[in-house]
């Protein structure tokens, strides 16, 4: 099996559908050896902020000396992003002999009467496959959706299960309210580890205790007020907390919280053997790196990059752009997943922009097209345009801005990527006018 043989196998086995529960993912492990149950995992569910969690922990826990698998969804640039050690994406080589393997398991799961894998659940495997291999010390393992029902719910190593910001996100798969989404959240917590929240709505935090009490996990709250010395900045971000300063690089306001949910995380960890000198912490934060979440990729105009794609993360995007950029004439490129509430993400961002243009995400069958997205917009907004691709987003977004200007481009991280790479390779290099 060759690199593409790879992939058009994962794209293909999209055609067999979804078969709720654990039962595929369970059976496709056990073809494999189990791999999972050799590997200890921090498991992170939430609606926002799971992927800078990540990021934190992977980066801190690397600088101090430990391989560290991290699994992600969804991906910015690449398809071996999902699966990485030590920011490493998973070898075009060691995907073909992972993904053959599964496919021999598949085909034999089929002849059994099983159902097929689906492609995340086939992706999860593959990874579970590739950290056991390459015998990681530590899985920093997201979940794709929800939890209880998750693939990576698999897993029974936790040594610690954090929770990040929960909203209304997913609604047709993990319920209407934020009680049921909540519950599948929760759905990760296995017997007696440990569980790190960040501050919740009252409801939320309501199922996250009790389901944390019903299986003795130690349940640790990020504390909000434990946050000092906050200086916001586009660059660089510093705080304390607990009475210990560090220094981030990721922009935006939500940024803070997320970096004192991975060091509540860090101090939980600690306790289990993972050991990590504050200089390497304080380091770590710093090095952190996670490209499409408020990522400036042009300056003069600015030009940023977030990938909010629902309420709460509008909201969050809202609140930074007003608090980096007050003043500021604002431009949009918005593109969106017909499946989101796309309606309350332009309800919270409408008001800054003075020009919205909207695209289509390529090479989704989920995308919402940019005229459908632009009637939306048209609702609460005057100046709207519809582009016919991501090029003639960036070009048009250009040419409207000036130096002082900012352009935003946000909504579902499938085309953010894309647009990334554009904006670099463009004449205008998003650097000012040639």
């Amino acid at each position: 099996m060759n690199i593409r043989e790879a992939y058009g196998y994962v794209e293909q086995a999209g055609k067999y559908g979804i078969v709720p529960g654990l039962d595929s993912i369970r059976a496709l492990c056990d073809k494999l050896g189990n791999p999972q149950q050799d590997l200890r995992f921090v498991h992170i569910a939430g609606t926002n902020g799971k992927g800078s969690v990540s990021a934190y922990l992977a980066s801190v826990l690397k600088r101090g000396g430990y391989r560290v698998g991290r699994y992600l969804s969804p991906v910015l640039f690449e398809y071996r992003e999902r699966i990485q050690i030590n920011d490493r994406p998973i070898s075009g080589k060691a995907l073909c002999e992972g993904m053959e393997l599964i496919k021999n398991a598949c085909e034999e799961m089929q002849r059994e009467g099983k159902a097929h894998p689906t492609p995340f659940e086939m992706e999860t495997a593959l990874g579970f496959w590739y950290f056991q291999k390459k015998r990681c010390d530590i899985v920093i393992l997201e979940t794709g959706m929800g939890g209880l029902l998750d693939a990576t719910n698999v897993v029974e190593n936790t040594c610690a299960a954090v929770l990040t910001s929960i909203s209304m996100d997913h609604m047709s798969y993990l319920g209407g309210t934020l009680t049921e989404i909540a519950a599948q959240k929760a759905g990760i917590l296995k017997p007696g580890c440990d569980v790190i929240t960040m501050e919740q709505e009252s409801q939320v935090m309501k199922v996250l205790s009790e389901k944390a009490a019903e299986m003795a996990c130690p349940f640790h709250i990020v504390d909000s007020t434990a946050l000092s010395h906050v200086r916001y900045g586009l660059e660089k971000q510093k705080f304390a907390y607990r009475g210990v300063k560090y220094e981030i690089s990721l922009a935006g306001r939500c940024q803070i919280d997320n970096a004192a949910a991975a060091l509540e995380t860090l101090e939980v960890l600690r306790e289990k053997g993972f050991t990590v000198s504050e200089e390497k912490v304080r380091e770590g934060m710093a090095e952190t790196r996670w490209p499409g979440r408020f990522t400036i990729i042009g300056r003069k105009p600015y030009f940023i990059v977030d990938g909010a794609h629902n309420a709460d993360a509008a909201e969050k995007l809202a609140e930074s752009l007003k608090e980096y950029f007050p003043g500021r004439r604002m431009l949009y490129i918005m593109g969106v997943l017909k499946d989101k509430e796309y309606g309350k993400v332009m309800e919270q961002t409408h008001f800054l922009a003075d020009q919205i243009i909207t695209v289509t995400p390529p090479d989704n069958a989920r995308a919402l097209p940019a005229y459908l997205l632009a009637q939306e917009a048209a609702k609460v907004h005057p100046n709207v345009t519809a582009a016919d691709s991501l090029e003639e987003a960036v070009e048009m977004s250009y040419l409207l801005a000036g130096k002082e200007d900012v352009i935003v481009a946000f909504g579902s991280l499938s085309f953010l990527g894309r647009l990334m790479k554009i904006v670099e390779s463009s004449a205008w290099k998003g650097n000012g006018r040639k």
